[in-house]
């Protein structure tokens, strides 16, 4: 059904103007619509990926308790943290500490080593998001430059049990 929205047309669009406009929708990526929504957890941790386009991702994560105990950072790329439930210590190499709460969050750029901890009373859901850099570089390293996978014992991985309810969209 046709509408007034502007879609991009001018009123006195020349054949030239239309075959550009049309060559460059034409290859336009579609939009990635997702939902916020997550499992929530007894014991241990989940991250479900949301989206992901080239130089970008978006997950829910989920912490029944504790949470990425390895101080870690990620060489390629920017990330960030936002709480939508419970709240988290942030904690970095030099002894900094910063509580998160819901709806705050907390940007750590490459290179910045880091952990945290869940510290409510209720189970941490954090939606993150990450850019990668030009570097290329993926996964994650510890203080000493080693690998540490996000699933590493080192990393406080534990068996996850499921609980049967859920947070988010339905």
């Amino acid at each position: 059904m046709p509408d007034n929205l502007d879609r991009g047309k001018v009123e006195n669009e020349t054949p030239e103007m239309t075959a550009k406009r049309e060559k460059l929708v034409a290859g336009s990526p579609t939009p990635h619509v997702f939902k916020m929504k997550a499992q929530m957890l007894a014991q241990g941790r989940t991250h479900e990926w949301l989206t992901e386009a080239p130089n970008m991702l978006a997950n829910i994560k989920v912490y029944a308790s504790g949470g990425e105990n390895g101080l870690h950072t990620h060489l390629g790329e920017d990330h960030m943290f936002i709480v939508l439930r419970g709240s988290a210590c942030f904690m970095g190499p030099r002894g900094e500490e910063k509580t998160v709460a819901q709806y705050e969050g907390v940007l750590l750029a490459a290179g910045c080593y880091y952990r945290f901890e869940s510290n409510g009373d209720v189970p941490l859901v954090m939606l993150r998001v990450a850019a990668y850099n030009q570097t290329g570089e993926k996964g994650r390293i510890n203080i000493y430059g080693k690998p540490l996978p996000g699933d590493a014992l080192e990393n406080g991985q534990e068996e996850v049990i499921r609980k049967p309810e859920f947070w988010g969209a339905r």
